[in-house]
């Protein structure tokens, strides 16, 4: 996931973390908090679940922030 802002210094720095997820999905997925990257902990095995829904936030240092999912 990437989001950008254009303000310079600590207004303009992004932070990603997970909004809403499932217990089973935070089992599965890690966000990094500095460069939004998601990855898996472990393989995902089809017979526990077939599709996965992340709500991804990116925060800027000025407190703003905006929403998306990850399916």
């Amino acid at each position: 996931v990437t989001a950008t802002d254009e303000d310079e210094g600590l207004n303009g720095q992004v932070k990603y973390s997970l909004k809403k997820a499932t217990d089973m999905a935070l089992d599965i997925f890690h966000l990094d908090s500095e460069s939004g990257e998601i990855t898996l902990l472990r393989i995902l095995d089809f017979e526990e679940g077939d599709s996965y829904e992340l709500e991804v936030q990116a925060h800027d240092g000025g407190g703003l922030f905006d929403t998306t999912k990850v399916a």
